[in-house]
């Protein structure tokens, strides 16, 4: 009896066995076809067209930078589904943003390239805009330029120090041409350095123009003594000697037809500013689609044909992956922010 007792009791525990197993395999089987599902979304992706809400006109900067990106992604063929660039002007890049907002949050189809006006329109107490870059999925900066303070190449100014020295002692002496109104990135490219120099920056005459090319040909005109416009939009004004850069943002010199021009910071003026141009995806785009344009923007952006678009078109390569452009724009910001309470013109 007792031998035929223990023969049932260790039939009952493996019965049991046998069903938690079955149980398990089931279980396991469920988990395990879950992430086959995710695997295969990873793979698939992208299989449908994209399309880039440029907020600008044709042929603008960001236009430009669209179409730039949307060629070399084609011709390097690192993506092969149809990219198209939609441009949305209007407000200082708000249209586009609205725009965009308005929209599915978890398209990873739709795709957005704006510059520092994202963050300004946002902070300035005239700001045009209730979105952040927070409000958006950081995918990458692409290209960086900088920060230029401009007078005619007859101006008795030859460097930023007798510059702020006027401004200091009488800052409505000198009209300050920029192409985008006050508050906006031209106006804070001069505004920042006259802050940090200790100018009365609320006191300088801005005089706001539809464009930096209207504005560039303001100051030839004699219409106003200084530009605070971007060093990529010099360079062919410079060569023909028209004009004289004072200064430029960057944390060290350029090179090239730049070379010979001083930083901010080599004049005694700790400033820096990068005006920058960047992809972003929705707000809740997936993780999948993110990992993807890291990994596809980090190779295109080692090739040649990214080179030459960057050449062409007078641009530096500051590419940062989605990580480092979202700790970046974190830090702009804060300096962005500052700028602009120093103006009274913080919201």
């Amino acid at each position: 009896m007792l031998s035929t007792f223990n023969w049932k009791k260790w039939g009952s525990v493996l019965a049991s066995g046998a069903l938690v197993l079955s149980l398990a395999a089931c279980g396991g089987s469920s988990s395990s076809s879950e992430a086959d599902d995710n695997n295969k979304e990873k793979v698939a992706y992208p299989e449908k067209p994209f399309t880039i809400n440029a907020p600008s006109g044709a042929g603008g900067g960001l236009d430009t930078t669209a179409r730039s990106l949307t060629k070399v992604l084609a011709d390097t063929g690192l993506v092969t589904q149809a990219i198209t660039v939609e441009n949305k002007p209007g407000g200082g890049q708000a249209v586009g943003i609205a725009d965009f907002m308005n929209q599915d949050s978890k398209d990873p189809y739709r795709l957005y390239l704006p510059s520092v006006p994202l963050i300004i329109n946002n902070l300035k107490k005239e700001g045009n805009s209730p979105y952040s870059y927070k409000d958006l999925t950081p995918l990458a900066q692409l290209t960086k330029d900088y920060g230029a303070i401009v007078v005619p190449a007859d101006s008795k100014y030859k460097d930023l120090q007798s510059l702020f020295e006027d401004l200091k002692s009488n800052p409505d002496s000198l009209s300050l041409a920029g192409g985008s109104a006050p508050g906006s990135q031209d106006h804070l490219v001069a505004m920042l350095p006259a802050v940090k120099a200790g100018v009365d920056a609320t006191k300088i005459k801005f005089i706001s123009y539809d464009g930096g090319g209207e504005a560039m040909t303001a100051l030839i005109g004699g219409h106003a003594e200084v530009l605070a416009t971007d060093i990529s939009g010099t360079g062919e004004y410079l060569k023909a000697g028209k004009i004289r850069v004072l200064g430029v943002s960057s944390p060290e010199r350029l090179t090239g037809i730049f070379a010979d021009i001083p930083t901010y910071k080599e004049a005694g003026i700790d400033a820096e500013f990068t005006i920058w141009r960047g992809l972003f995806g929705p707000k809740e785009m997936p993780d999948y689609a993110v990992d993807f344009w890291d990994e596809t923007l980090t190779e295109m952006t080692q090739t040649p044909e990214w080179e030459t678009a960057l050449e062409t078109n007078g641009w530096e390569n500051g590419y940062k992956n989605s990580e480092e452009f979202a700790g970046f724009l974190a830090e702009q910001e804060i300096l962005i922010q500052e700028i602009l309470e120093s103006l009274n013109m913080q919201k």
